[in-house]
């Protein structure tokens, strides 16, 4: 009678090949078990402790915008690989590898739509494109996402996800700190506002450059935000560093940050702030 009958482990095989990959992750702060629909549905934040997940620009334009009214622009800027820089592969079949699995033109996604009925260009920057480094075409859409910003007189806003600037394009990629901050001079001098939005991470020379200049600087709670690593500045002064140094609450208590909002609150915190500014 044993052909009929179905042994524990005929039956745990069959649980495990029925169970789909990819359904639930574990928060890396409190390690929660979460299921990836209710991560989704709470904004890729662990509704146990509150943890920020690391998100790109899909994820941040579903909650920003006003569903069907984002615009991509400037997608067809690729870099030219002025180096031709390699290392383990050729900087030049990096970005089209990366590309092609993402999706993504480079590091920074630009374009334009309405938050709350409120018309404004954006950009976000992808960690997942080679650390969400800083080269010459991430400082060109930006330039070219705050000249549409000033054409339109509309508000800028972008979200800073980044290691820094990108080694790959050497001193081309450390001329986009000025060309970024000139062209944020021309904001301020027409008076539009800027609003940045620093996540984990948020180091190197954006942060040194647009990320801080914000007529406003939001961070999300617990994001890395500072220029060297802390294990790089603990070891070049020789000094232990204080607890939380460079998290969000650190930056916000020492005047460097303006506040701390959750990913929940963000669309209509920045909402309030286009109207506080009259744009």
């Amino acid at each position: 009678m044993a052909w009929f009958v179905r042994s524990k482990s005929n039956i745990q095989e069959s649980e495990q090949r029925e169970m789909p990959d990819g359904l639930w992750t574990k928060c890396p702060s409190c390690g929660e078990i979460i299921y990836k629909k209710q991560l989704e549905d709470n904004l890729y934040t662990c509704p146990k402790c509150d943890h920020h997940f690391r998100i790109g620009s899909d994820e941040y334009i579903q909650i920003l915008f006003d569903e069907g009214t984002f615009v991509e622009t400037n997608r067809n800027i690729q870099s030219a690989d002025p180096l031709d820089f390699e290392d383990s592969k050729k900087y030049a079949d990096r970005i089209k590898e990366l590309q092609r699995k993402q999706n993504l033109s480079d590091a920074l996604t630009t374009g334009y739509g309405l938050l709350k009925s409120k018309e404004v260009s954006f950009g976000c920057m992808n960690f997942n494109f080679i650390g969400g480094s800083m080269g010459s075409v991430v400082g060109e859409k930006f330039f070219r996402a705050a000249k549409y910003s000033l054409q339109k007189r509309i508000p800028l806003i972008v979200v800073s996800a980044t290691g820094g600037a990108r080694m790959q394009e050497a001193a081309f990629s450390l001329m986009q700190m000025a060309k970024t901050s000139a062209v944020l001079g021309e904001l301020a001098e027409a008076k539009i506002p800027y609003i940045s939005i620093l996540t984990d991470p948020t180091t190197g020379g954006v942060s040194a450059s647009y990320g801080m200049l914000g007529d406003v600087n939001i961070a999300e709670p617990g994001a890395l935000i500072g220029f060297a690593g802390p294990r790089v500045i603990e070891q070049t002064i020789k000094r232990k560093l204080p607890p939380g140094f460079q998290r969000s609450e650190f930056l916000v208590e020492h005047g460097m940050v303006d506040l701390i909002v959750s990913r929940k609150k963000l669309k209509d915190t920045i909402y309030k702030m286009i109207l506080w500014f009259g744009a």
